[in-house]
């Protein structure tokens, strides 16, 4: 592990001798790379699928897991999307002249060496890979134990135009020992590793923030709601609600409870209730929402699960005041969504609700960095410092402050 993490360490001074050009350029080999070997790819993404059904993984959990034709393009796609965008290494963020006459200049720079800890979907090995080699940064990757196969050989594939590059594999390389004991020394290695992302459970996330000596930014869970507020359009509505739970919901910004304002639930709730039933919907609510509609109870423990299935429980509230306390209570600050008409009430959920991104009158689906034209992303965070939302190559980067001088002495 010290080896491997020594020379992660002495590649990152490798990375920054190399322009954007001579990164684009790469990573468009990576990703013609990707479209050639996707056979090799789909097939030991099958095996994987194979185990994890002997295994017993759900259906959503292999939805994850799935890597076919079309995902593979997609991968390959985002690989040329991160190629083409701008450069986010070397860029001035501010600059001015002191009363010293010293000029300093605010710029860009890498992180360092980025270890990421993922569970399920083999395509962030190379999204997260892309992204941080974009960005300047040494790429440490260590992918769920579920999709080994898959997430061994997109790191060969990408490694190999490393190589074929003169260029050390290191840069994006899987973690040796991936087992726990292996993650439980990464998060200790604050001498090379500077920074570690989690993203997957809450067990996990709990874990790597309360035993890390490396700063971390957290991945967290996402207990999404969408509230339709009394001056909603209905059929606007039932479009946005049924696309965020239904279209993936096995996903991080899939919507967990639907809050409906008591005023419209009457006429609302029944036609919702045929569309959710008609996708195969499993619903819970509470008191107020089974005087409109006979479904199952939700409880307090339901309103604080994220199923990542196609679950969803629903929630009645007297006002938009009531629906922000909710969603204050429960929410996790990833994706949160009002339907409404209303510019005022628009305005006032967008002010006081806490959350990494907030909608109006569109579904928390599109909480993603392909959907915000970031290419990919190495995550959601759910901090508040440094990054929150969708993490791209800007939010990889730091910055440094560069001091020109001419013989001043203090």
């Amino acid at each position: 592990m010290r080896k491997f993490l020594i020379k992660a360490k002495e590649s990152t001074q490798i990375i920054a001798t190399l322009d954007g050009k001579t990164k684009d350029k790469i990573l468009t080999e990576m990703a013609h790379a990707i479209f050639e070997q996707r056979g090799y790819i789909i097939t030991e993404n099958s095996k994987d699928m194979n185990d994890g059904r002997k295994n017993g993984l759900d259906s959503a959990l292999l939805d994850r897991l799935l890597l076919d034709e079309e995902r593979v393009k997609a991968i390959a796609k985002s690989l040329v999307q991160i190629a083409g965008l701008k450069e986010p290494v070397g860029r001035v963020l501010d600059g001015w002249v002191t009363d010293d006459n010293l000029r300093i200049e605010k710029v860009s720079v890498p992180i360092g060496v980025v270890g990421v800890i993922y569970e399920s979907r083999p395509n962030v090995t190379s999204d997260v890979g892309a992204l941080c080699f974009k960005s300047g940064n040494v790429a440490i990757l260590k992918g769920g134990k579920e999709a080994e196969n898959s997430n061994q050989a997109i790191a060969k594939v990408l490694q190999d135009v490393l190589l074929k590059n003169s260029l050390p594999k290191e840069l994006i390389s899987l973690l040796p020992d991936s087992s726990r004991e292996g993650v439980a020394k990464l998060i200790k290695e604050d001498e090379f590793v500077d920074l570690i992302v989690p993203r997957g459970g809450e067990a996990l996330i709990k874990y790597i923030s309360k035993n890390s000596s490396v700063p971390v930014v957290k991945h967290d869970k996402g207990l999404c709601h969408t509230y339709i507020h009394v001056d909603a359009n209905p059929q606007k509505a039932i479009n946005i609600a049924l696309n965020a739970k239904c279209q993936r919901p096995g996903v991080c910004n899939a919507m967990e409870t639907l809050i409906i304002d008591k005023k419209i639930a009457k006429s609302v709730l029944p036609s919702l209730y045929r569309a959710f039933v008609d996708a195969g919907t499993k619903l819970r609510g509470c008191l107020k929402t089974r005087e409109f509609i006979f479904i199952d109870y939700a409880t307090d423990e339901h309103f604080n699960t994220e199923y990542l299935a196609n679950e969803l429980n629903i929630k009645v509230v007297e006002g938009i005041d009531e629906a922000m306390a909710h969603i204050t209570k429960y929410g996790s600050g990833h994706s949160e969504a009002i339907i409404t008409e209303n510019y005022s009430a628009s305005e006032k959920f967008m002010s006081v609700i806490d959350a990494a991104c907030v909608y109006v009158n569109a579904s928390t689906r599109f909480t993603d960095g392909g959907a915000f034209g970031f290419g990919a992303e190495v995550g959601i965070s759910t901090n508040k410092l440094h990054a929150r939302g969708p993490m791209g190559v800007n939010e990889l980067t730091t910055y440094k402050f560069k001091i020109y001088g001419n013989g001043q002495i203090r």
